[in-house]
């Protein structure tokens, strides 16, 4: 008698995806068990290396274990064939933003010709790969960058950062220092806006500066050369 396809395979489905939640259980267990300062485990997947499987913790941090969890790994899983950083393209998936939720009220806007194309910049006064950065910047056509002020360098970032956004021309101060080493004249304000600036940059867990978000929500951090910051513009305006 010929069964239909459907009825053999959805047994073996179903075995499958038990095997799999009980490596998951398995894994979970004993890793909690035996490393109890281990962040607690947001998820367990596999990869496609086989007896591989993905630990994520911290939101977007990859660890890899055994199918038991006695082996626990910091690497990158490389795909020869395809010429593929997987772990790089996941930890980028998963620590990419929402562009439209970023509040842009408190940055404000540097523009190069039309500037139809966008992207957001974490910066830090103080920070020499953002006055790198900023050198790049200077010959991209067409893009509006949104600065957000992240002084996270000490005291001192965290005042030129407040007179910064006090200034009259916020982008013109702004490039005079970061490019010309322009003293930043002395300005009070309301200066809330760096305060949640830094707030919203430990809950995205940005870590050092800069920081860059494109607008398919791609993450990019530090001073990445004209070339690359290009292809990033192009792919994201493409989608």
């Amino acid at each position: 008698m010929n069964l239909p396809l459907k009825t053999l395979w959805l047994p073996l489905l179903a075995c499958l995806a038990f095997a799999a939640s009980a490596n998951e259980a398995t894994i979970r267990k004993n890793l909690s068990e035996r490393l109890p300062n281990l962040p607690p485990i947001e998820e367990v997947s596999k990869t496609p290396f086989p007896g591989v499987w993905e630990i994520r913790i911290n939101r977007s941090e990859i660890l890899y274990s055994d199918s038991e969890g006695n082996y626990l790994m910091q690497g990158s899983i490389f795909d020869t064939r395809n010429r593929v950083d997987l772990t790089e393209q996941r930890t980028q998936k998963l620590s990419a933003v929402d562009f439209s939720s970023l509040p842009l009220k408190d940055s404000f806007k540097v523009v190069h010709g039309k500037g139809t194309r966008q992207i957001a910049v974490f910066s830090d006064p103080n920070c020499g790969y953002c006055k790198r950065l900023e050198k790049t910047l200077a010959d991209v056509e067409d893009v509006t960058i949104h600065v957000f002020m992240y002084p996270i360098l000490g005291p001192d970032s965290v005042k030129k950062a407040q007179s910064l956004w006090c200034a009259k021309d916020k982008g013109k101060t702004y490039l005079d220092w970061m490019l010309r080493g322009t003293a930043i004249p002395s300005a009070s304000c309301d200066t809330a806006a760096v305060e949640r600036n830094v707030a919203l940059g430990r809950d995205l867990r940005i870590n050092g500066t800069p920081t860059i978000f494109f607008v398919d929500g791609t993450r990019v951090p530090g001073a990445i050369d004209a070339e690359r910051l290009e292809t990033l513009l192009k792919s994201a305006k493409a989608k």
